[in-house]
């Protein structure tokens, strides 16, 4: 249970209510019909917010006002240039009205088969016009902005022991609700698989079956869903490969062998990061795009790989696993900036959210890492208040924390 010191309050009607309250729901109830706003109290000034309704009432923050918030605060959030998720906002990422995100991606959200893509393109008059390339997201960011917008990157002592994939699995797809990807609800596309019981597994499956029940489809178009979910091990099957899915133990996911060498190669170190010598084991979790190869069985159509730490929190590499460690160990507050599809390194990899008024950032700059990115980790690191651990020397002590 949270202290009560970090119970979120809201000003509403001229009353202070707490987000445990139990009368916070009729409450909100009340604005929601009127359409006053709430305050968040955790400046003095206290921070406007909206209602939302879901099963349930929900406060939310206004767009671009998670750093107006305390960084102890439920509600807070860092200016978006300080993560990959700055160079998306309002190309990429797209809040049409509060809670209501648009997310332009560049991937397809079905599969052409053999003969289809050939009339498509037979079929396809070529256009006169000339329009400026925009900001599309990859598998990734999607994978980045998904575990953002769940909560996934924020840590406080709380949540010791509490993050089973019941949780991972209600939060994740919670994230996707109100987010349209290509005019589809990304809710009704995404699969998460559930907590592994065995006591109630077909009732897991017969659930699944009927989420999945979409990738039929037309026959030269196959729509495809997105599934996030741990990796726990391949197998070679002649000139496919099947990958299995914890949580999943009765139905594989198919690929190209050749595909799967591919996207091995290509995140070598992640696929090492799983035998690394790191104490407690990181997770590898597999984005994958996924159609219907036959009737219940299922093929990736596209992937990428994101690795976490114990605790589900998304990590660059192995060089961060470390500092996340050592912050959960030492019961400190924390937010985990991601990258998306930045390029630039200068973000830094963590920020803590208990010393203060203000968050302090920490940076890594490991030595495996090529000298421009350790020299951006060290321009970065040198602004007041900062925090720089050099990883081929001891890890420094951490700014302390305020009570």
């Amino acid at each position: 249970m949270a202290e009560k010191r970090d119970v979120q309050r809201f000003l509403i009607g001229g009353r202070v209510y707490a987000a445990d309250d139990d009368a916070l729901q009729q409450a909100l109830a009340t604005v929601h019909d009127a359409g006053d706003r709430p305050r968040c109290l955790c400046r003095s000034a206290g921070v406007e917010m909206y209602v939302a309704l879901h099963r349930w009432y929900v406060v939310k923050r206004m767009p671009d006002s998670g750093s107006q918030h305390h960084p102890r605060c439920p509600s807070y959030a860092p200016e978006p240039g300080q993560s990959g998720l700055g160079e998306l906002v309002g190309e990429a990422v797209l809040e049409t009205q509060p809670g209501q995100v648009e997310l332009r991606v560049d991937f397809p959200w079905t599969h052409l088969a053999a003969g289809g893509a050939a009339r498509k393109s037979a079929d396809r008059a070529p256009s006169p016009e000339v329009q400026a390339p925009r900001r599309r997201m990859s598998l990734r960011a999607v994978t980045h902005f998904l575990f953002e917008r769940a909560g996934l990157n924020r840590w406080v002592p709380a949540m010791a022991g509490k993050r089973r994939q019941s949780v991972i699995h209600k939060y994740l797809m919670d994230a996707a609700v109100d987010v349209s990807v290509k005019g589809e609800d990304l809710a009704q596309r995404l699969y998460v698989p559930e907590a592994f019981d065995r006591a109630t597994y077909a009732d897991t499956v017969h659930r699944r079956r009927e989420k999945l029940a979409l990738l039929h489809g037309a026959q030269d178009r196959l729509p495809l869903a997105l599934l996030l979910g741990e990796l726990k091990t391949t197998d070679a099957r002649g000139a496919s490969v099947r990958v299995w899915i914890k949580h999943m133990p009765d139905v594989p996911l198919w690929v190209d062998a050749r595909v799967w060498a591919r996207l091995e190669r290509a995140n070598a170190a992640l696929f090492e990061a799983s035998v690394a010598d790191v104490g407690a084991r990181p997770r590898l979790l597999l984005c994958a795009l996924i159609r219907a190869r036959r009737e219940h069985t299922y093929e990736i159509d596209a992937a990428c790989v994101m690795l976490t730490s114990e605790q589900w929190i998304p990590v660059e590499g192995v060089h961060e696993l470390p500092l996340i460690d050592a912050l959960v160990r030492q019961q400190r507050r924390f937010f985990k900036p991601l990258r998306y599809d930045a390029r630039a390194s200068e973000f830094p990899a963590v920020l803590l959210l208990d010393t203060g008024a203000s968050a302090t950032p920490l940076y890594v700059a490991s030595e495996f890492a090529p000298e421009r990115e350790q020299a951006a980790a060290r321009r970065a690191a040198s602004a007041a208040g900062s925090w720089l651990w050099a990883t081929r020397t001891p890890m420094p002590k951490f700014p302390p924390a305020v009570p």
